[in-house]
């Protein structure tokens, strides 16, 4: 992740596979596609969604840690990605990572590039995913961070890019590959637009790095779990309680774990080595992507994330 771990990612190749064809009405291609799999219903509120930082911030006050899913955006198709957010938002996820998918996706493992692969093989751009998200973010009662590599935003331009978060109700930007020493105008332009830019760490990380980038950092702290890309592993790496105790003798903001979680007692082990909060990311990605049909994935994502939140309570 990010130029900590990958210094190949830090070389920006400034091209992208992203087209941008007449834009229609997402509410007009969810019904033509309407989905069988009715999700649970959230608890109806009319409270405003807070940001990540009070999200963290209400969840100590009562001794809770963060579950933050991830899911890749187009993955099958933007109709089942809508109705997965309200699956997640309405099993109990306290922050959802959004991925755009991206044609270069260097800090991801096989599961989430396959994904990326598949969404922008079936149309999937920003302008299509934001012209959902508008649809989807007022029926949600949690706050998404929008995951998204750096040249999509550059080939946008980073203030307009922060504009179309702010008016799309998105709370939190990370970003993988961009180096602590690049986001300087990231971070000034975040601010701007109040978008919460979530930096990473990781095992290699030196010490006085890792307490530049954890003051940098907006929401939370990002700490990569282990060397190398997303996917699930079979255990959780001891040092990870180390690097969390590190990390928290350097700041007071909270930490989430991610990369290679993918199951309940992996939740329960690293909130027990004092997370605040933990990511699962390729473990549903797969489930959306191995499903026969989305009306099933749907149904495997609504059991997987209640387990994931069964082992935190």
């Amino acid at each position: 992740m990010a130029a900590f771990a990958f210094k190949a990612i830090c070389c920006f190749q400034l091209k992208i596979n992203y087209n941008f064809p007449e834009r229609r009405s997402f509410s007009t291609s969810l019904t033509n596609k309407s989905l069988k799999y009715k999700p649970p219903m959230a608890a109806l509120t009319t409270a405003p969604i807070v940001g990540l930082s009070e999200t963290f911030s209400r969840l100590k006050q009562k001794g809770k840690v963060a579950l933050i899913p991830y899911i890749t955006a187009g993955d099958p198709d933007l109709s089942t990605t809508a109705e997965a957010l309200k699956v997640l938002d309405s099993c109990g996820s306290d922050i959802i990572e959004l991925g755009m998918p991206y044609s270069d996706p260097l800090a991801d493992g096989p599961v989430i590039q396959a994904a990326a692969t598949r969404s922008l093989s079936r149309g999937a751009n920003f302008d299509k995913i934001i012209a959902m998200l508008k649809e989807v973010v007022p029926q949600l009662s949690c706050p998404i961070a929008l995951f998204s590599y750096y040249n999509p935003i550059l080939k946008r331009g980073v203030e307009k890019f922060m504009i179309t978060l702010k008016e799309t109700g998105i709370h939190g930007l990370v970003v993988p590959d961009v180096p602590l020493e690049e986001t300087e105008i990231l971070r000034k332009e975040a601010i701007n637009k109040n978008i919460e830019l979530v930096l990473l760490t990781t095992p290699t990380t030196p010490a006085t790095r890792m307490k530049a980038i954890v003051e940098a950092s907006e929401g939370f702290v990002y700490l990569v779990s282990s060397v190398g890309v997303t996917g699930a592993r079979a255990s959780v790496s001891g040092k990870v309680q180390s690097l969390l105790r590190e990390i928290k003798e350097a700041t007071s903001k909270p930490v989430a774990v991610g990369f290679g979680i993918s199951k309940p007692e992996h939740v329960k082990q690293v909130a027990g080595w004092g997370a605040d909060g933990v990511i699962v990311g390729s473990a549903m990605v797969k489930l959306l992507a191995e499903a026969k049909s989305p009306e099933e994935g749907l149904k495997e994502l609504e059991n997987f994330t209640k387990s994931l939140k069964s082992a935190l309570l």
